[in-house]
């Protein structure tokens, strides 16, 4: 009869060492795959990952502006404020000595109130409010401590104004550091993936770019659009001279633009003034809904939140500043990249 033997089991030893060997060649496997170089992005996945990050800085171009606005607004009342201040001190100093020639001229003819010789050592709102100094003063008297203490008060809500507005100005500029570090940051990452591309591959995006600007322009030409005229007319014209100029963000012309800073400034050129910031000119005009109604000249909003603008320009294109790295330029509004929201007729 045949023996059979039980098969021998592995040591313990024998068990933890090939457990460990086996997490090593496991863990070796993992970390040469982390190591491994991942696919390099396509040209059209770094146009799509360079547009949306172009897209959130103009978000924070456009809050850049109106922080930058809000800083040229708060500056000029500020500065009107403390010149107002100025005269007012004059004009209570002025008070003052005058107050103080009327007590002199009494204290020479040994007839100086007592309420006016106090007044000169202190605030005169303590006799104000006492019906017995006043009926110890002369009219003169009590018209010239009203004078003082009504410019007093003045004063002192003037500088308590300007207190707010110094402090409201701290703010403001600290919120512009903070876009400004946004959008170049923003413009960085889109450069660094933009500089990853090939030759080749930049060179077939910039004729990409050049044949539909090229296509809009036709399709401007070619319109069957109504001639602009008004105001309309003159500002769209204005826009138009400034075709081929360089996007820059932050800029109002007219050397270089961002897309409100062209609007603003086109306007400007017609005689009208309109707000620095996308989201402020869409509170402004008359509002056209459908893009069927649109006029050439019209404001033409894109995306939820409103920040891009740009004029139109008839045949369904606009004539707008699009982002870093182009210029003013004619685009069709289905490639903008957000959707078309609303116009506003001026």
């Amino acid at each position: 009869m045949a023996m059979h033997r039980r098969p021998r089991q592995p040591s313990r030893t024998r068990v933890t060492v090939l457990t460990t060997a086996a997490a090593a060649a496991v863990a070796f496997s993992a970390q040469a795959a982390d190591a491994a170089p991942s696919a390099k992005p396509s040209k059209d996945e770094v146009k799509s990952k360079v547009d949306k990050l172009y897209e959130d800085a103009e978000k924070a171009t456009e809050e850049y502006d109106g922080a930058k606005e809000k800083q040229g607004k708060l500056q000029k009342e500020i500065s009107t404020i403390q010149d107002n201040v100025a005269r007012g001190q004059d004009e209570l100093n002025k008070l003052r000595d005058g107050l103080g020639s009327l007590a002199a001229g009494q204290y020479r003819t040994g007839a100086i109130d007592p309420s006016v010789q106090l007044f000169l050592s202190s605030d005169p709102d303590d006799y104000l409010d006492k019906a017995s100094t006043l009926d110890q003063l002369s009219s003169q008297q009590v018209q010239a401590l009203k004078k003082v203490q009504a410019k007093q008060r003045e004063l002192a809500q003037q500088r308590a104004e300007a207190t707010e507005k110094l402090k409201d100005l701290a703010s403001t500029r600290t919120e512009l550091g903070k876009k400004k570090k946004e959008v170049q940051g923003k413009l960085a990452a889109a450069q660094k993936l933009l500089n990853s591309l090939t030759a080749e591959e930049k060179t077939a995006m910039a004729a990409e770019e050049s044949r539909a600007s090229r296509a809009s322009e036709r399709n401007v030409l070619s319109g069957s659009a109504s001639t602009a005229s008004g105001r309309a007319g003159a500002a769209y014209a204005a826009a138009q001279s400034k075709l081929g100029t360089p996007y820059v963000y932050g800029a109002s012309g007219p050397s270089s633009f961002d897309c409100s800073g062209l609007t603003q400034w086109a306007y400007a050129q017609a005689g009208v003034s309109i707000p620095r910031t996308s989201q402020a000119q869409a509170n402004i005009g008359t509002r056209i809904n459908s893009a069927s109604d649109l006029k050439v000249g019209d404001l033409v909003f894109f995306f939820d939140d409103l920040h891009h603008v740009g004029l139109y320009a008839g045949n369904g294109q606009i004539l707008h500043a699009p982002r870093t790295g182009t210029v003013v330029r004619y685009e069709s509004m289905d490639t903008i990249g957000g959707p078309f929201m609303f116009g506003v007729r001026v």
